[in-house]
This record gives C-alpha cells, structure tokens and sequence, in this order.
C-alpha cells in the first residue's frame, strides 16, 4: 500500500479552499487584459467583487468541473486504471446539455462542448477529444488544465500516477499541448504533499511530458525570465510577446494562461497572496489560472499559508455549488468535498476511508472550518454573534458561535444552506439547477456545548427554514437545549421533520436566546441527519410560488405548472428527459403519483436516481407495455414487462417502490411487476421520466418502507 501523509486530508482541504478561493478572486473579471486590470483595478491584492458589483460566491465550470469529473472514481471500480472511456461516461451521467457545467459555445468553438457532443454521437473518448477529429486549435484550448487539480490530489507523493490519471482524464475533451499543461499541474500538486519547492516540482513534472513539447519549453523560458529578471512584470512582458494570445488562437488557448500559472507560482514563492495577485493581475483567463495556482500554493504551504495573508477563507465561509444531473451535491461546501477527495485517495492507495465524527455532514473537524455556517445579519436580533472555528480538548474542532449582548426579547442564529439560498436565486452565469439536501421524514441530530465560564444562561434550539408559497423564508423550530452558568456537558438534540409539506427545505441552524443578560461561547460540534424521505411534492397553490420549481433539477425540454390541483407537467421533444429531486443518502423508499400521458412514446417515474444514465425505472411504453428497466451508463436492461392497455389522456396511479434489491410497481392499485437486481445501484433521488411527449402530474408523494 503507498503511504499517505498523516496531513493528508488537512492538505487537501487547503487545496480545495485554494481553488475555490481563487475562482472567487479572479471570476469578476475574467476575460481582462493586464493593462485594464492594472488601469481600473490596480495590482489584485483581495476579492474585488463588491467593487464590480457582483455575488463572491457563484457557480462557476472551474469549480464544477473539477470537483464533478473526478467522481467517475467513485463510479468506477478501475482505480488508477480508470479509462478516459469511463470519465467521459461520467461526463454523459452529470452533464446537462445546454445547462451544465460546459460552456456551451457551439460545435467547433468551444472545446467541452464540441467533446460532449461527440460523447453524445457515441463517440467514445479519447477520440472525443482528439486532435483528429476536432482539429488542433479545439483541441488545445485551456479546459483540461482546469479541470484537473482533483487528479492530482487522489495521487498525494505519486506525481507519475497523477500524470497518468491526467492524460486520462483530459483526453476526454482535449489533445496535444492541452493534456502535457494538465499533466504538469496534476504533477506538481501530487508532489506538493512531499515536496514544497517550486523548482523541484517543476523538475518533477517537466520529466513527466515530451521534452520537444511547447508545454515543456514554455516552462523553461519561465523560468529563465524568472533568474533574470526581479520584476515579474518584465517577465510578463516576453510572456506576452512570445506566447501571448495572437500566437495561439481559439478562445482561451492553454499556452499563454499556463505560462501566466508558472509566472504566478515562480514569483510568488511560497507567499500565498503574491502568487495570486500576480497571476489575476496578469490577465487572459484569471479565474482558471488564479483556480490552478490557489489549489498547488493551498497545497503545498497547508492551511498556514493561506492564513498568513488577508482573510481569504472568512468571506467564503467553505461554500461552494456544483450544479449537475446529481441535484442532491449541488450545495455543498469545502470540508465535505475535501473527505470526498482524501477517501478516493485512501481508495488508490488500497487504504481505508476516514469520515470524522462518524461521517457527520457537519463536523467541522478541520481548522478554521465552518461549512457554510455564517451569522444572521439581523437588526432585530439584538445581539452580536461571531461565527469561527475551536480546537476542543482531545484535538477536535467545533464551530464555535461567540455570542455578545444577549438579552431578553432577542436572540441570535447561524445557519447553513441546504438548498438554493435567497442571495443566489437567479444566479448570473452558470445557473444553480439544485435539489434540498435536508427533507420531511428525515431526522436532525446535533451536539451541542457551552464554553465553561459562560455569563448567564443560554437556551440553544434547531430551526430550518423553508420557502413559503410566497417565495419567503419561514422558520419551524425544533428541540432545545438549556445551558446554565459555567454548564460545559455536552448535549444531543434530535429532531425529525414530521410536516410533509415542509419543503423545499433551505437552511438549517441553531437560534440561541437568554432570559437575562449573556454572553460566551456556545460549540456545535456536529449537526447531521438521515433516514428515509416522507414527503409530497407539488405546486404551492397559496401564491406566486417558483422555488417548488426550482427544487427539481430539470433535464427536459420544458417544465411547467398544471391545471389547478398544484400539478405541475414535463415535456420533452426529442429522446428520453428526465425531472429529478433528491439526493444519494436515500435508499429503500417509495414514489407514488397520478400521472397523465400526453401523446407520449415512454414515461413514468424512476428511483435511485445517480445522474441521467443510472437509475431504475418503471416506464408506460407506447403501444400497451408496461416496463420496469434498470438504465447503467446509457444501457437499458428490462427487468420486467407485462401488457397495458393505457390510454394518453387518462390519469394512472403509479407507484414504484425500491429495497435492498427489489423493485414492485404497482399501477391503480394493482400490482403489476417486481423484479430482484443481483447488482443493484444502492442509492439515489426520483425523477419524473418523459420520452417524446408530454407527461403531467397532480403531485408525487414519497414515503418510507
């Protein structure tokens, strides 16, 4: 087995929040030149959004992709044999068309784009991505260089796998120059959970690529102008002269941005700060190479690093969105996706998966970690409430709320998002397709301690927050904990969403008031939940409601209200759409709904829903069938058929219910097929299935077995 440093998962935290910090950094001004950055902007020192008017935390394909394609290490069971075949299979389940992850410039003028349509053809990767087939411009623009610091961080000290697992994985889309510039970065990330010198990294990954490639020159001439000159802007200078964007066209070719990511790196030494402000300050495409640079520097300097400059990580707070086909991870944040990487890692290295604190959602058990959570910036609050992180006795982190002035008639709160928060409804660019991750059924499970030497006493509850038929947030509370003075005993509180209309769930917290005057420190140490969903899904009927809607993840042609009973209608015009809500962590459950085929080819509901191309399905068939069919990697199976004389404009009560390895389908009231899988997909949302038609419903409703 390879050994995997003690840090690991630490170090590879520090490498997502320095992506992510640096997409947040460079996306408000992507696309500049370096003589507009410097004349309106100045040399980049912080986040500039507000000053451009525009959100920190958005949806961006450089954190999506990243963080997306690297999950065909948990589809898959090749480990580092895993083929650009299966990532572009992962490709063709998470993407979806024209709303997903890719830019969507259109065949032959965006590289992702281009490669996904052939994906779709059925031409299989690499030849996707090829040369050959889309011609070397396509072919070597920036995208696999974006998308491919996970790779680098499942391979910690193994730079040779982490450039194997590259070429791989940017051949799905790309060619050429573009995988050699993927497979440094890769390279040098996994070496930098060993190694923190820049030159030797870059010694290690030159020796991974062709020595006669314009990747590899580029990199020396870099590094020649760095000896040669102090001043970096001279050094960007020939940059730009040599292999500046009118060298290398397309839209975003990888060159000239990778020279500016060696630039960055070369210069700014193992200051955190100074490499990201001389690669955003640089110009061409600043959110991607700030994104390369912020994850290698996070990396190799660890969490100290990036706390030893301005406070990069408090504005974030470890948020980020990954909208794809799989709904139920597109609210997430830092920590969550940093286990997710550090297990596949474990996972090559033929080690077993750490999940602290019993695989908490919430357990904030790295430094400085806060999982969304942030304070209520609310004047009727009355208190002041800090929101950080605590080392606990033991070694362990906590959140840690620091509360002030907390007196009779107000209170304080601190929540995270669990679905789609109101400051990031109608999100500009990328657009936010989500599902809640937190649903009626399920059980709440928190732990919670007072600071010793707390004044006053303290009473500590669970709320959620839930969107209304108006559109607006309205809080439902749960149990409470009471804490007197100097009380430091950990208590649990548990809670299960009994209200089956309460959804779409969209923030969880805890809400904390006193009696008298206090103050202190008040620790949730973790918060969770689980358990089968119970629920009904329908449209509001009480007012101008469109979150219900933006709930499902829609990978059909359109989707809209229906009639008057709060149904709603799904239609798709060419080949199979899919509507979907719910997440992974459901297993054994039953979806039931009174559903009307429109001239319809195929349709009905589906379960243990894993993205467009895994799930089971029980499917209405045009003319007189009836199928329960299991859909893997784009391959239908037919688990079981029978005859039905269904009519399009007559209502059917359908119902599909799923456990263990068993699927019964029952149809207005009758059962109708069962069917036993020996290999069975274990997890997974519903969906609505529509296939050349239109299919409505008055509601779905989901429950437990």
């Amino acid at each position: 087995m390879s050994t995997i440093p003690s840090d690991y998962l630490e170090r590879v935290y520090a490498g997502v929040l320095g992506k992510v910090i640096g997409v947040y950094l460079g996306r408000p001004f992507e696309g500049w030149s370096y003589e507009r950055i410097l004349a309106e902007l100045g040399e980049i020192q912080y986040y500039v959004h507000d000053r451009l008017k525009v959100p920190l935390i958005v949806t961006d394909d450089d954190i999506t992709g990243t963080f997306t394609f690297i999950r065909a290490l948990e589809d898959f069971p090749s480990g580092a044999q895993i083929t650009s075949r299966e990532i572009g299979q992962a490709w063709l389940n998470y993407i979806i068309e024209n709303r997903s992850i890719l830019w969507w410039g259109g065949l032959g003028n965006s590289t992702e784009h281009t490669a996904f349509l052939r994906l779709k053809q059925g031409i299989p990767a690499p030849q996707s991505g090829s040369i050959a087939l889309n011609g070397r411009v396509v072919a070597e623009q920036i995208g696999a260089q974006i998308f491919i610091d996970g790779w680098g961080m499942v391979c910690p000290g193994d730079p040779q796998q982490a450039a194997a697992l590259a070429a791989q994985a940017a051949r799905v889309s790309h060619d050429g120059e573009a995988v050699f510039a993927a497979q440094v970065i890769a390279a040098m990330e996994a070496q930098a959970f060993v190694e923190p010198d820049v030159n030797r990294l870059l010694d290690t990954a030159c020796g991974l690529i062709p020595h006669d490639s314009t990747i590899y020159r580029l990199i020396s001439d870099v590094r020649e102008w760095h000896a040669e000159f102090p001043d970096w802007h001279q050094a960007r200078t020939q940059i730009a002269t040599r292999y500046g964007y009118d060298k290398y066209p397309g839209n975003c070719h990888v060159v000239p941005n990778h020279a500016l990511v060696m630039l960055g790196l070369l210069y700014g030494g193992d200051n955190f700060q100074r490499a990201l402000r001389i690669t955003n300050t640089s110009g061409w495409d600043t959110d991607c190479n700030s994104a390369n640079v912020g994850c290698l520097m996070g990396i190799k300097g660890g969490l100290a690093a990036i706390d030893a400059g301005p406070d990069w990580r408090g504005p974030v707070a470890d948020r980020m969105y990954l909208p794809t086909a799989e709904g139920g991870r597109a609210i997430y944040d830092c920590v969550q996706q940093s286990v997710v990487i550090a297990n596949l890692g474990r996972k090559l290295a033929g080690q077993t998966p750490h999940f602290p604190k019993d695989g908490a959602r919430f357990h904030f058990d790295l430094p400085g970690a806060v999982q969304g959570f942030t304070a209520e910036d609310s004047p009727n609050c009355g208190a002041r409430l800090h929101v950080g992180s605590a080392q606990r006795p033991g070694g362990m982190h906590s959140l840690a709320l620091r509360y002030e002035h907390l007196a009779a008639g107000g209170c304080a709160r601190a929540s995270t998002a669990t679905f789609v928060p109101p400051e990031a409804v109608g999100m500009p660019g990328y657009g936010l397709d989500a599902c809640p991750t937190l649903y009626p059924g399920q059980t709440l499970r928190a732990a919670l301690s007072a600071e010793p030497g707390n004044r006053g006493a303290l009473r500590a509850r669970l709320f959620i927050a839930v969107y209304t038929e108006k559109d607006v947030l309205e809080r439902h509370y749960g149990p409470q904990a009471v804490f007197a003075p100097n009380d430091a005993a950990e208590q649990h509180l548990e809670w299960t969403l009994t209200d089956r209309a309460l959804t779409p769930v969209a923030q969880v917290g805890i809400e904390m008031d006193a009696e008298d005057f206090a103050e202190g420190v008040l620790y949730l140490d973790r918060l969770t939940w689980d358990g089968a969903p119970d629920l009904h899904l329908a449209r509001p009927l009480g007012g101008p409601a469109r979150l219900w809607q933006q709930a499902w993840v829609p990978a059909v042609d359109g989707f809209q209200r229906f009639g008057s009973r709060g149904g709603f209608g799904v239609i798709q015009n060419h080949g199979r759409g899919l509507l979907m809500q719910g997440t992974r962590e459901w297993t054994d459950y039953q979806v039931s709904a009174a559903m009307t085929p429109h001239l319809l080819r195929a349709g009905g509901l589906a379960v243990r829903v894993q993205g467009l191309r895994r799930y089971y399905a029980l499917l209405l068939i045009n003319p007189g069938l009836v199928q329960l069919v299991k859909m893997f990697d784009g391959e239908e199976t037919v688990l079981a058929s029978g005859l039905l004389d269904w009519q399009i404009e007559r209502e059917y009560a359908l119902s599909l219910a799923v456990q263990g390895n068993n699927l019964r389908a029952v149809i207005d009231g009758a059962l109708r097929l069962e069917a036993t899988d020996a290999a069975p997909l274990r997890d997974g949302g519903l969906a609505l299935v529509c296939e050349e038609g239109y299919l409505s419903t008055s509601g779905v409703d989901v429950s437990p077995l």
